[in-house]
């Protein structure tokens, strides 16, 4: 580790490369760094574009500037330039390209049946690609920059992302002269020498720098090993670790202080082989929030950290989550999906809301739609009294290709047979087999609690996407018990049979992601029935001068998901003892809220 102490070793400017990939578990500081780095480089004097691929961006929150998919400068950094990818302009345009050469030869109906084959998650994410590809091979970035920063979506997402530039070319490779797929992929072969030139930059460790961002926890470790590993694979193997948020307490008195520090530097301590023998670097646990420029440039020189705000920290007064439980409890069956950015613990609060129920007697089941499926690592030792269980994007991806050959393999002839199966190897169709498997759990429920820890917001909307892009197919293949049709829409718009509840960490960019989330949902006519503030240092009671000072950071947006956003609400504080197992888990689920 070249670190030398707390914020020194950082030597992030030294080693960019043109290209910088900022990944990570959510929650652990990813927009930040990437944002830090992109203006410590605009203050050398470097050219700089800042890029946010992840569906739920939050750059413009961060730099305090309103951002669109063109290139803006930053006010006070006439060097930097910022964008995100706006998932939904990039599909309008990418839906027009595909579609022009269309009408006209055509009729109507089949345009309007392609419009709704591209009116899915699946065109989502291939235009965001695209629009990816185009910054990369420098066919839309201002030729003289000298460097891009990307804000990469957390790390599911990221990998996904990453891969389908190999995943797309190798499609491209075995694809017949007719191929089948009109939909999505329609004009991906005259983009083939933009994919090949994209896979090229990746690999190449002179064009490109992957920024594995942690902290020191086991859970953030184990992730970036993993995409370590899996980035890797696909040629990125120029990577550099940064440690976010390493905490040493000044005050020996306070026990949470002590348990917090003793906490990382044990993760530290048995973190993987893999990415110790990395670069790494150490940034500070700071005690304000990120956002603006000054606090951007303090994150990588902690002397240039702002005064200490003089809030004063009252007790906010919100219930445990226990009594949220209690109110869930009051049915004998129903769905409850816990939904956020990864990172502010929506697994841990789905994982001891499931053990509560089934300490009560109740039959439980608990799973997750969540690619990377930390809820065996949350669990520990087992889960008496569950059902546990994943739902695997890639199994269920095999599974639908195999059940949908088998389904055709007698009404088809060779030809058709061999177009279809060529089809399905194209990555879009993984959504539809998610969807297809979160469909089968949201209409089970029957005699029993379905408790779903859903995947990362971004991935989460998506999912949500493909439930309504493919209701009106369900509505003619669902019935419950008394022959009634129903969808999986249908019951998450029911507040009597789902239950939505939105985790948040009292700080200002999840409270935004998460009232973005809240948002989208009631566009979906779904009404989320609570919120939870997780891992609350104000209602926790810290003696330590850093963590007192980030408890006085929480109240204002502790106060804005009070006042404004929620309609139930619950807290939990941070805990000294991290919250895994079912015993640390049922514990959090009865733990009080006041100090």
């Amino acid at each position: 580790m070249d670190s030398t102490g707390v914020g020194a070793g950082v030597d992030l400017q030294g080693r960019a490369t043109r290209h910088l990939f900022f990944t990570g578990k959510g929650g652990v500081g990813k927009t930040s760094a990437a944002c830090a780095t992109a203006v410590a480089l605009a203050d050398r004097g470097r050219r700089v574009l800042l890029v946010s691929t992840d569906p739920a961006s939050n750059l413009d929150a961060v730099l305090g500037v309103e951002l669109s998919n063109r290139p803006r400068p930053i006010p006070g950094l006439p060097r930097l330039l910022a964008l995100n990818i706006d998932p939904e302009a990039a599909v309008r345009d990418y839906r027009e390209r595909a579609l022009a050469p269309q009408r006209g030869v055509i009729p109507k109906e089949e345009i309007a049946l392609l419009e709704e084959r591209l009116a899915g998650a699946c065109t989502v994410e291939v235009a965001a690609f695209d629009e990816f590809t185009l910054l990369l091979t420098e066919e839309e970035a201002p030729s003289e920059l000298d460097h891009i920063v990307f804000d990469t979506a957390p790390t599911g997402h990221t990998l996904r992302l990453l891969e389908l530039p190999a995943a797309w070319t190798g499609f491209l490779e075995t694809d017949a002269a007719e191929a089948s797929c009109v939909g999505p992929l329609s004009a991906l072969k005259a983009q083939r020498t933009r994919y090949v030139a994209t896979v090229a930059a990746l690999a190449d460790p002179a064009q490109t720098l992957l920024v594995l961002v942690a902290r020191p926890e086991r859970v953030a470790l184990l992730e970036a090993t993993r995409t370590s590993d899996e980035l890797g694979k696909i040629g990125m193997g120029n990577q550099y670790l940064l440690l976010n948020g390493v905490f040493r307490a000044t005050d020996s008195s306070d026990p949470l202080a002590r348990a917090l520090e003793d906490r990382g530097q044990r993760a530290l301590r048995e973190m993987p082989a893999a990415l110790r023998a990395l670069p790494t670097g150490e940034v500070p646990l700071h005690g304000f929030n990120m956002v603006g420029i000054d606090a951007l440039r303090a994150f990588l020189s902690p002397s240039k950290a702002p005064p200490p705000a003089s809030t004063s920290l009252e007790d906010p007064g919100i219930p445990p989550v226990r009594v949220l439980i209690e109110e869930i409890a009051e049915s004998p069956k129903g769905l409850v999906m816990v939904m956020g950015k990864r990172g502010v613990g929506k697994t841990t609060i789905a994982a001891s809301i499931a053990l509560d129920l089934a300490e009560r007697g109740r039959a439980v089941h608990l799973t997750t739609t969540d690619p990377a499926a930390h809820l065996a690592e949350t669990l520990e030792s087992g889960a008496p009294g569950l059902t546990v269980t994943r739902i695997d994007p890639r199994e269920e991806f095999q599974r639908y290709r195999d059940e949908t050959l088998s389904r055709n393999r007698r009404r088809m002839s060779p030809g058709e047979l061999a177009l279809l199966e060529e089809e399905l190897r194209s990555p879009c169709y993984e959504e539809v087999a998610v969807f297809l498997a979160f469909s089968r759990l949201v209409l089970r429920v029957r005699q029993e609690f379905v408790v779903m820890d859903t995947a990362p917001t971004g991935h989460t909307l998506l999912l949500m996407d493909t439930t309504g892009v493919y209701h009106r197919e369900v509505m003619q293949r669902a019935k419950d018990v008394t022959g009634r049709v129903t969808t999986p829409l249908m019951r998450l718009r029911d507040p009597d049979h789902t239950k939505v509840i939105i985790v948040t960490t009292p700080e200002t960019t999840p409270v935004l992601e998460a009232e973005s989330l809240q948002e989208d949902l009631r566009r979906a006519g779904v009404e989320p029935f609570a919120w939870v503030i997780n891992a609350s240092l104000l209602v926790a009671g810290p003696r330590d001068p850093t963590l007192v000072e980030r408890a006085r950071a929480e109240v204002e947006p502790i106060h804005i998901v009070q006042q404004r956003l929620a309609r139930r609400l619950a807290i939990v504080p941070l805990l000294a003892e991290e919250p895994v197992g079912p015993s640390r888990l049922l514990a959090l689920a009865r733990a009080p809220a006041s100090r």
